[in-house]
């Protein structure tokens, strides 16, 4: 069982006074901050916010944690530490990578690309159309929202380079099997690039084990700063074109951040292995046990939210009403717009959105009307019972 208070004690957020009484369901859009990233980011900003890497001795502190954030997280997700790079966001991690892609890739070779994404991951992809690229789209169920792994089969051909997909969607939030879609595209001898951004948050995965080329998620929704963090496998980082400076393409973690990322919120992101490090020693498990342990807490919460609100009138749940094949990420269609819904629910301090959240050809591929757009509720293992309790006794309150 996971120890909610020892949590949530590794969080300044839940002892801020102006936060006192507020339930915190916007977890999707960005998490709080631990403790350790946040002593990490100060120590840097006091005592090494210098240039990295020069031969005195706070640049090479500076520079000494910059690695040890890249290392520390590289090991986490079971990969090596130059296959991990840092940049300013996912989005333009994306759009880096796309272009990479571009020069790769002959006009009629393939890209497949979903219409369950946010926005970030299918959007740069969807562009090389203009410059010859076929892109193709697994859609999603118009009823479900799920992607069933048959259709794909009906897109793969020896002209597919690239398949683009979601961890899950920050909508829908059913889980998609990673190995499984994985291993078909691989077979079939196309790349794969996943989107673990809505994932991430849950559970840091082991991406070595998993066997994509590329993974991406946003460090500010695990618990850290503001950063794009993106694995890219050596096979392919190494064939792909260099996009940073021309003197830096031996170095496979530069050669797809063209700006230099922000040093002191690189060193920062230790901090999150810092945390996940003091929950599997509290807990008695190793760290790659947390990720279990964070789920199984989160699936006992989600349930009884999904059972509050599948079968209820003019409320529409988008994706599973199964807990333990989504993640506690819950899109409701109402019969009035989400963010006046959400607006309402924060009289009742609970804090949540209401929206598109960047799923756009999600939502329109399953008929929501999108100037209502949904209320989304989503939450991580820091969220208590109680908090749920006054989700579910809120909207009870306001629907």
């Amino acid at each position: 069982m996971l120890d909610i208070d020892f949590v949530r004690s590794n969080f300044p957020a839940f002892s801020e006074p102006s936060l006192k009484g507020q339930a915190f369901f916007e977890n999707a859009g960005g998490s709080y901050t631990c403790g350790q990233v946040i002593d990490r980011l100060t120590l840097t900003y006091r005592s090494r916010k210098v240039q990295p890497y020069a031969p005195y001795a706070a640049s090479q502190l500076a520079g000494a944690e910059m690695d040890e954030a890249r290392s520390r997280l590289a090991k986490l997700m079971g990969v090596e530490t130059d296959e991990l790079s840092f940049g300013p966001s996912t989005t333009q991690n994306t759009y880096v990578l796309a272009q990479a892609f571009r020069q790769f890739m002959s006009p009629g070779e393939a890209i497949i690309v979903t219409n369950q994404d946010h926005e970030a991951n299918t959007g740069p992809w969807r562009q090389l159309a203009n410059k010859g690229i076929v892109v193709r789209e697994w859609k999603v169920n118009p009823e479900t929202g799920h992607l069933d792994t048959d259709d794909l089969e009906d897109l793969l051909d020896e002209k597919v380079r690239l398949v683009c997909f979601p961890h899950c969607s920050n909508v829908v939030g059913e889980i998609n099997p990673v190995l499984e879609i994985t291993a078909l595209c691989h077979a079939a001898g196309a790349f794969v690039c996943v989107d673990g951004v809505s994932y991430a948050p849950h559970g840091f995965v082991d991406v070595g084990n998993l066997g994509p080329d590329i993974y991406l998620f946003s460090s500010y929704k695990t618990y850290g700063p503001h950063q794009g963090i993106m694995v890219i496998r050596r096979n392919l980082g190494q064939l792909l074109p260099n996009q940073g400076h021309y003197f830096n393409a031996g170095t496979l973690y530069k050669r797809f951040t063209p700006a230099g990322p922000d040093h002191a919120q690189v060193a920062a992101c230790a901090g999150m292995v810092d945390y996940m490090e003091a929950l599997g020693a509290h807990h008695g498990v190793s760290v790659g046990g947390v990720h279990d342990l964070m789920r199984a807490h989160e699936v006992a919460l989600l349930q009884p939210l999904l059972d509050a609100v599948k079968d209820r009138n003019s409320v529409r749940l988008i994706g599973p009403s199964e807990a333990a094949s989504r993640a506690p990420t819950v899109a409701l269609a109402l019969n009035r717009p989400g963010e006046e819904v959400a607006a309402d629910l924060a009289q009742h301090g609970v804090m949540c959105g209401g929206g598109d959240f960047y799923a756009v050809r999600a939502l329109e591929a399953m008929g929501v009307d999108m100037q209502k757009g949904v209320l989304r509720l989503s939450f991580v293992h820091y969220t208590s019972e109680a908090e749920v309790t006054k989700a579910i006794e809120a909207l009870d309150a306001v629907l």
